[in-house]
């Protein structure tokens, strides 16, 4: 690989394993998975329930660390830092979305969407201007002082994915993410997920059972018997 193409690599698994011990039993989940996200690349994960998924999804993220191998972070190595420096790096360079959006019920929408900013200690004002324009890009302009309880289930997505992208990460990362949504809900928010990625040039990384989600991505990986293969759907 030459050095404008290493240069581009945002996250990277390097022979990535992942087992767990009860007792003498040691179950494996998967065994040496590489992978590399460029900048601005949309790749999927897919999988049937259970096939390690979330798993590998959570060593990327460093919200667990592998048996063995490792995941670089913009070049710098990451799962073999201490859980405070993982954070730090994390909130600095990711962004999340999940399934079921963890927005804080007591905050308003511009408040759950400002929460990395805080985590950072930046200023208020400049944190409430950035959220405020992000929520309106998402159509949330009108709702920013509604807190969880008085939104639909799509907006409280859409919100999540202003809180993903409010501290301009090199990556976001998705866990099913319209995986909690009805059907139209479910398009409106993947399809502006795929916006906001071509805006920013983010990298973005989703793991799906939804093959027709997974179809509109760059790169399609199927998790199957503990192994990454890459396929075409």
């Amino acid at each position: 690989m030459n050095k404008s193409m290493q240069s581009n690599i945002v996250l990277q698994a390097n022979s990535l394993a992942k087992s767990y011990k009860d007792g003498s039993l040691e179950t494996s989940v998967f065994n040496e998975i590489s992978l590399n996200l460029t900048s601005a690349e949309k790749m999927a994960i897919v999988g049937a329930s259970g096939s390690g998924k979330s798993t590998l999804l959570h060593l990327l993220a460093g919200l667990d660390t592998p048996t063995s191998g490792e995941v670089l972070l913009k070049q710098k190595t990451f799962s073999k830092l201490s859980e405070a420096k993982r954070g730090r790096m994390r909130n600095d360079l990711m962004g999340f979305v999940y399934q079921f959006h963890h927005l804080l019920p007591e905050l308003s929408a511009i408040e759950n969407a400002m929460l990395p900013l805080w985590i950072r200690r930046q200023n208020r004002r400049e944190a409430e201007e950035k959220a405020k324009t992000l929520l309106t890009r998402v159509g949330l302009g009108h709702r920013l002082n509604h807190k969880p309880a008085e939104l639909s289930g799509g907006e409280r997505q859409r919100v999540a994915l202003a809180r993903a992208l409010i501290t301009e990460p090199a990556c976001i990362l998705a866990d099913e993410p319209t995986g909690n949504l009805d059907a139209s809900s479910a398009s409106q928010v993947f399809d502006l997920l795929l916006e906001l990625n071509e805006e920013h040039q983010t990298a973005l990384l989703i793991v799906t059972h939804d093959l027709s989600l997974a179809s509109k991505m760059d790169t399609q990986l199927s998790l199957v018997e503990g192994k990454l293969q890459r396929v075409s759907i």
